[in-house]
């Protein structure tokens, strides 16, 4: 056994208003209450929280939360990144209970990025009310998908797909070097490691919904709220999701699509030499405000 699913994702942002605008107005996810009330909280299903964000000075993922079956997969996984020479430390009861889990555990993987693995979502069985997506498809597969950074990007990959059970779908190479896309359950990828220097870091995430009328009307939404697009909306070579990206308030490619290819069994891994079948036309991030005089 392994990973089964990308969990949540806990942000830090110097623009916390921007993300309450951003997370509820725009990808139409349902806020709610968490255990921090600077902090806020999404929801897109009967997970309690998939997005934390809390304010900070500098924007960053401070965890990427992997859900795995039971108390002793958790026990077994923890066990057999201590052997790969990671330190890895559990997560009180108090952390536990803020993250809305009965366990977890933290560590960094080779690639310098927050990782934590938890089991026993804490359901509160509140119903889910997204009135701007007809629904977000997750059952089984978790939040979507994440692409992070790592300086030695096969060193990390090496280590998601012995260590924490992940399966290799395909890989693109590009001047900067390979990025490799990863699974763990039928969603085609949920972690891609893509180069980069320096610390791991997030650099894009996905959500995905029921139907191309929500994907259209997220579109809408972007150009209401004047939301900054990345990549026009296309269609995608290797997990043939249609989709568009915009960039967030501290400039992750966050990417709203439908249809996203299931691969229900493995399959060889190969590789992409173009990224979209057409369209994802690039646009540039906004410019960094100016400092005051």
């Amino acid at each position: 056994m392994s990973v089964r699913s990308l969990g949540y994702l806990r942000l830090e942002t110097p623009d916390i208003e921007g993300w309450r605008r951003f997370g509820a107005d725009f990808l139409g996810l349902m806020p709610v209450e968490g255990a921090d009330p600077e902090s806020l909280y999404f929801r897109m299903d009967d997970f309690p929280t998939r997005i934390a964000v809390a304010p900070g000075s500098q924007p960053g993922m401070t965890a990427l939360g992997l859900e795995v079956l039971d108390e002793r997969e958790l026990d077994r996984l923890a066990a057999k990144v201590e052997q790969a020479g990671i330190k890895v430390t559990v997560g009180t009861e108090a952390e536990s209970a803020a993250r809305r889990v009965t366990g977890f555990v933290r560590f960094s993987d080779p690639g310098g990025n927050p990782v934590e693995l938890f089991y026993g979502t804490v359901l509160d069985h509140v119903p889910v009310r997204t009135p701007l997506v007809s629904k977000f498809v997750t059952d089984g597969m978790g939040l979507g998908h994440a692409i992070v950074s790592a300086e030695n990007p096969k060193e990390t990959v090496d280590f998601y797909l012995g260590v924490l059970g992940f399966i290799e779908r395909n890989t693109m190479r590009s001047p900067g070097g390979t990025t490799y896309f990863m699974g763990c359950n039928p969603r085609h990828h949920t972690l891609g490691v893509t180069p980069h220097p320096g610390p791991g870091r997030l650099l894009h995430v996905m959500v995905e919904a029921a139907t191309i009328d929500d994907v259209g009307l997220a579109l809408d939404r972007a150009h209401a709220l004047e939301v900054p697009m990345m990549h026009s909306l296309g269609k995608h070579t290797n997990d043939h999701m249609v989709s568009f990206y915009v960039w967030s308030p501290e400039n992750y490619a966050v990417e709203f699509g439908w249809n996203g290819l299931q691969v229900p069994e493995p399959v060889p891994v190969y590789e992409i030499t173009e990224g979209a079948f057409w369209g994802h036309r690039f646009t540039p991030p906004p410019a960094p405000p100016a400092p005051a005089a």
